[in-house]
């Protein structure tokens, strides 16, 4: 990680106006030299204390694993609002992204945009972020776009311009920035290597829990009770070959909330999977902390982590016994935390 800390990502990915061309409908950077100059006063610490001009017209982005949720800005005032399916292509194809974003676009209104801001998971290097870059641009010609991972609308939602954010929804993930300007993440991996406590770890913990069951010779319990009833099967082979079959992440990550039923009716293996979410969160932000040297704000969002009281309870005590402080859990949708980065991002509104 390079002296140009958190804001690195605005010099490696850039803010890009989208270019109305009969042409080639081509994308093009934004000077470099006002990007540079955004750097260095992040590293005199004016960065994020003198918010810049809202622009006319903002549209925010939160791209989920199961959702794409958009908010249109007139000045200071929120005038649309729009939800459709996800357009992460981690988890959809480009197509099924592209039509997403249109019918958010559609619903958003016509209409001159000035700026673009959109957070997705999965944005790790340029290619991921000119490629989402380019199925907004078709919809904003002639507008700024901004593409983020969607940890940092986490902390901006919090309105907050250093700390770490967590994301608990479909996948996982951590990131953090310092007073001087250093980033760090933690998880992120996707499903096949992480996304540990997400909603989809959740649902896949409790099919394995079941499945175990199984195997000792074990009646179902609570958990296992509410896992085949929910998936309407009865024998643990109908069970696998259900996970293994059409169903995606989506399907189990939708049945995270089963755990914490059966954990709210007594049941002991529920009890021992929300532990385990608890320890994973708790890793990836010890890892940052350290990393960073920070001891808060936490800023926790995602539906797992904003809409399980039992869960937020585990987690602030556990975070509380390591030290780390100010833990907030999102009272807003992510996507607020748009115009917190467009209002805090001194770069200018129109080209030079």
């Amino acid at each position: 990680m390079d002296s140009t800390g958190g804001y690195h990502a605005i010099m490696k990915y850039g803010i890009h106006r989208a270019e109305s061309s009969p042409d080639d409908g081509r994308v093009i950077s934004v000077g470099q030299d006002n990007i540079g100059d955004a750097l260095a006063s992040r590293r005199t610490g004016t960065f994020m204390s003198k918010p810049r001009q809202t622009p006319l017209s903002l549209v925010g982005l939160d791209i989920g694993g199961t959702k794409t949720h958009g908010l249109r800005w007139n000045g200071s005032e929120v005038c649309a609002e729009a939800r459709s399916g996800s357009a992460n292509v981690q988890n959809v194809s480009v197509e099924t992204a592209g039509r997403n974003i249109a019918e958010v676009f559609a619903a958003l209104g016509s209409g001159p945009i000035d700026r673009v801001v959109a957070g997705s998971g999965g944005i790790d290097t340029e290619t991921d972020a000119e490629s989402l870059r380019a199925l907004i641009a078709v919809h904003a010609p002639g507008a700024e776009i901004l593409v983020v991972h969607d940890t940092r609308l986490i902390l901006a939602a919090g309105r907050a311009a250093t700390g770490m954010a967590v994301i608990l929804g479909t996948g996982s993930a951590a990131w953090g920035i310092n007073g001087s300007g250093r980033e760090g993440r933690a998880g992120g991996w996707g499903y096949l290597l992480g996304d540990e406590a997400s909603g989809y770890w959740l649902g896949r913990e409790a099919v394995r829990a079941t499945l175990r069951e199984f195997n000792r010779g074990q009646a179902p319990g609570e958990l296992g009770r509410r896992v085949l009833a929910a998936n309407k099967v009865e024998s643990p082979d109908e069970l696998i070959a259900l996970f293994h079959g059409d169903t995606d992440r989506r399907y189990w990550a939708q049945q995270s909330p089963l755990v914490f039923e059966a954990l709210a009716a007594g049941d002991p293996g529920s009890a021992l999977i929300v532990a385990e979410a608890v320890e994973h969160v708790c890793g990836m932000l010890g890892d940052l902390a350290a990393l960073l040297g920070l001891d808060g704000p936490v800023i926790i969002g995602g539906g797992v982590g904003t809409h399980q009281p039992v869960f937020q309870d585990g987690l602030r005590a556990a975070l509380d016994a390591m030290g780390l402080g100010d833990i907030r859990f999102l009272e807003v949708d992510p996507v607020h935390g748009a115009r917190f980065i467009s209002d805090h991002t001194a770069l200018p509104a129109t080209a030079p």
